[in-house]
């Protein structure tokens, strides 16, 4: 059911967007640049990171210090509509992400001039009300001692390090960097603090260039940065709509078959529950056994997932939350541990309850469910009936402050530290995913697709996935190869050991990204290393345990990476199948497809920032010239070419040399590219193309198949047909006799150029790709 109702009729959706990471060396001019790229590609509208003014240096834009401002690194004002008129010239319009959630404090504090007021004048400032503050005795604690300094004053100025504040210290209290501040955060982040949108002036204050530029044309859709922040999500994007009026999808992590909340103003969500469910399209549950007993075996975890995630949710408790813990109790007025307890037994990132109104019954359900797994860990006789009444049905600040909380706990528990703690296979690891759960049945995916909104987003790839699309495609090989993954896995782990709580997540990764060069390599396992944390962590390091990891990386790389090459190159064909599998899966089931940037063709990479290295469009951009055909100049496989002659004029060729990985793999032409990559780009263009010429609301109708194949129809003009479980397809000999029945008419495969009609064998269906789309002529 589309939630688009709830705030009247927005503006028309994009048919596809296209993610770009804007950097300070990544502009509105260089996305100019891309425009003619971008309309041959077939993309409707690009989706830019945040464009108001952040922190000059930052490479992702969440890190706000201006709203008036479109940011400066970028081209500023001037720079985005020249921007926008260029690409509004090749038919493409924006979409842009906006954060209502935070602002950052920077470093020095004085560069969020509204920030500095309130530090300056306190609660007296016109700032006042912008920010959620716990004012204690009229000051705001300040995390940021880390040591024995002195603060210095300079003028009327106190500065600690590069710290600055102003002097006299009247309304603040500088505090250990360690102990909570006196503000709500972004999760466990003290450096973002919470901006209250409730309040309407704030609202207008924070939105108005944005909106302005809505308003002007230059603006035609937007995405919202983690609304489960917010004191009042259905609130805040009722406000947005009835200011915008324009397609908004809410970055929204919606877990298992929990759904977005039908009275929330927007189009659907950025697409997280769409990539699960199609990453499970092509993992086999008969892999989950043998690749489970493995994992145990090496790593020592429990088998039961959810009591990870109970212990995960606990730590992080513990060493991040208790200031919102203490806010929390002193509103809520129960006893503290149990509302610690509840905390870590919410099984969603919100419960959705507001103050003043009839609990939904779905709402409490979770809340009460939540209580009883409290109940049972708790001592007898702890409140527990009382904590659950009161942030459900208590004061309002308890609703609110409950579920606010809930977000964070959930993302540090769950995100960035189960996920790193129990991974038999790692491309179930995924935001809002089920690491427990393999695979999925296609009648499942079918009744999914079924109830799919159409302005809601899809995705396979974004700025926040664990692993990209590729990698997973690879990973996911091993749920149909569990015997020879665990053989592989043997050999190298004689050769080269270091932490079991890690080597076996190390081994997933360093195959599926493979080749990956050591730095790049050793930047990912640190992180998961601080995530996990089983050894280390963000806020306790070991600078031996980092000496042995990296010498893990270098000894992993340099004795087993031939071996681990092969293994790769083996698996290529059938993590290519994937690959192309769930690219046309997501193009064209219902939804606005989004593309992450450059990911029309293979990219191997791992968690931000790797997924943010520049991207080469020189490359895609002779690739698509050739538009993948054999013995066209851009086609892999084509002969006489030496590369993409000149492509480093082209916007985003800043040093990256070709699709991350691609180079060396199987298949490689030995120009940065291979089959794989042109496949790819074709499925790409060719879905991108007919998705232009289909209705956004054409019905979903499920073709019957058999297991190694899930098919569809959307309306009465395209269809779509993608292998899965493709190493049990081979083994069991390939098609046979299957067949698939198409929809009456005379169909074309617009990969193959083959016509089609009737009941067609899968063997020649699918005889050139292991995916076809077909239009009606």
């Amino acid at each position: 059911m589309s939630a688009a109702r709830a705030g009247g009729a927005a503006g028309a959706a994009p048919v596809s967007t296209y993610r770009l990471q804007l950097t300070p060396d990544f502009g509105f001019d260089r996305v100019a640049e891309l425009a003619p790229y971008l309309r041959d590609l077939g993309v409707s509208h690009v989706y830019l990171s945040p464009i108001l003014q952040a922190v000059p240096e930052s490479r992702h834009g969440y890190d706000v210090t201006d709203h008036s401002r479109i940011r400066e690194e970028f081209g500023g004002i001037e720079g985005l509509r020249a921007m926008a008129a260029t690409l509004a010239g090749h038919g493409i319009g924006i979409v842009v992400d906006i954060v209502p959630n935070h602002m950052t404090v920077p470093v020095p504090e004085s560069g969020n001039a509204p920030l500095w007021s309130v530090l300056a004048e306190g609660q007296a400032s016109p700032y006042a009300s912008w920010f959620d503050i716990e004012w204690t005795d009229g000051r705001v604690n300040m995390p940021v001692i880390g040591d024995d300094t002195e603060p210095v004053v300079d003028g009327d100025v106190l500065r600690y390090h590069d710290h600055a504040f102003p002097y006299p210290d009247t309304h603040y209290r500088l505090v250990d960097w360690r102990r909570g501040p006196g503000y709500r955060r972004f999760f466990d982040v003290s450096s973002l603090i919470g901006l209250r949108v409730e309040d309407p002036e704030v609202f207008d204050a924070t939105h108005r260039v944005i909106l302005d530029l809505v308003a002007e044309g230059v603006i035609g859709g937007l995405r919202v940065d983690h609304p489960d922040g917010l004191a009042d999500p259905r609130g805040y994007l009722a406000r947005l709509r009835a200011a915008s009026g324009v397609w908004t999808v809410a970055e929204k992590i919606l877990v298992g078959d929990e759904r977005l909340p039908d009275d929330w103003a927007c189009d659907g969500t950025t697409g997280y529950e769409a990539l699960n469910r199609i990453t499970g399209l092509f993992v086999d549950p008969a892999g989950k056994e043998p690749l489970v007993e493995e994992f145990l075996r090496r790593t020592g975890m429990p088998r039961d997932y959810a009591e990870v995630v109970y212990t995960a949710k606990k730590h992080v408790l513990d060493l991040f939350f208790g200031a919102e813990i203490d806010r929390l109790h002193a509103v809520v007025g129960t006893d503290r541990d149990t509302l610690a307890e509840l905390l870590a037994a919410m099984p969603v990132y919100r419960a959705y309850a507001v103050p003043g109104e009839p609990v939904p019954a779905a709402s409490a359900a979770i809340v009460e469910a939540a209580g009883e797994l409290a109940a049972a860990r708790l001592p007898e006789g702890a409140p527990v009936a009382e904590t659950v009444e009161k942030v459900l049905y208590g004061p309002a600040e308890a609703v609110v402050r409950f579920q606010q909380t809930c977000g964070p706990v959930m993302a540090k528990g769950v995100e960035d530290t189960a996920l790193y703690r129990w991974y038999p296979l790692a491309c179930l690891n995924e935001v809002g995913g089920e690491p427990d759960r393999f695979g999925g049945a296609v009648e499942e995916f079918h009744a999914f697709c079924h109830r799919m909104a159409p302005g809601a987003m899809t995705t396979l790839s974004t700025h926040d996935t664990k692993r990209s699309e590729d990698v997973r495609a690879r990973l996911a090989v091993l749920s149909e190869l569990p015997g020879e993954w665990t053989e592989a896995v043997e050999e190298w782990s004689a050769k080269v050991s270091f932490d079991p709580a890690l080597d076996y997540l190390a081994w997933q990764n360093l195959m599926a990204a493979w080749p990956i060069d050591p730095d790049r390599f050793f930047d990912y396992l640190f992180k998961a290393a601080r995530e996990a944390k089983t050894a280390i962590s963000w806020a306790t390091p070991d600078a031996s345990y980092e000496k042995g990891l990296r010498a893990f990386v270098e000894r992993a790389i340099g004795e087993c990476g031939p071996s681990i090459g092969e293994f790769a190159a083996r698996i290529e064909p059938y993590a290519r199948s994937n690959s192309l599998g769930q690219k046309l899966v997501q193009l064209m089931m219902p939804g606005v497809p989004d593309l992450y940037w450059g990911n029309e063709i293979t990219d191997f990479s791992l968690v931000d920032p790797d997924n943010r290295r520049p991207v080469d469009f020189g490359l895609r951009a002779w690739m698509l010239a050739g538009d993948g055909a054999p013995g066209s100049p851009g086609a892999a496989g084509s002969s006489g070419t030496a590369g993409p002659a000149g492509s480093t004029a082209l916007a985003g060729s800043t040093g990256s040399t070709g699709p991350a990985g691609s180079a060396g793999s199987a298949g490689s032409s030995g120009a940065g590219w291979s089959e794989w990559d042109a496949a790819k780009l074709l499925v790409t263009r060719r879905a991108l193309g007919l998705r232009r010429r289909i209705d956004p609301a054409a019905p979903y109708v499920p073709l019957e198949t058999g297991e190694h194949a899930v098919a569809f129809a959307r309306g009465e003009r395209a269809v779509a047909v993608a292998t899965r479980l493709p190493v049990g397809l081979e083994r069991r000999g390939g098609w046979g006799s299957e067949t698939l029945t198409l929809p009456p008419g005379h169909w074309r495969d617009l990969l193959s150029g083959a016509e089609h009609t009737g009941r067609i064998p899968m063997a020649h269906l699918l005889s050139h790709h292991p995916v076809a789309l077909l239009e009606r002529d």
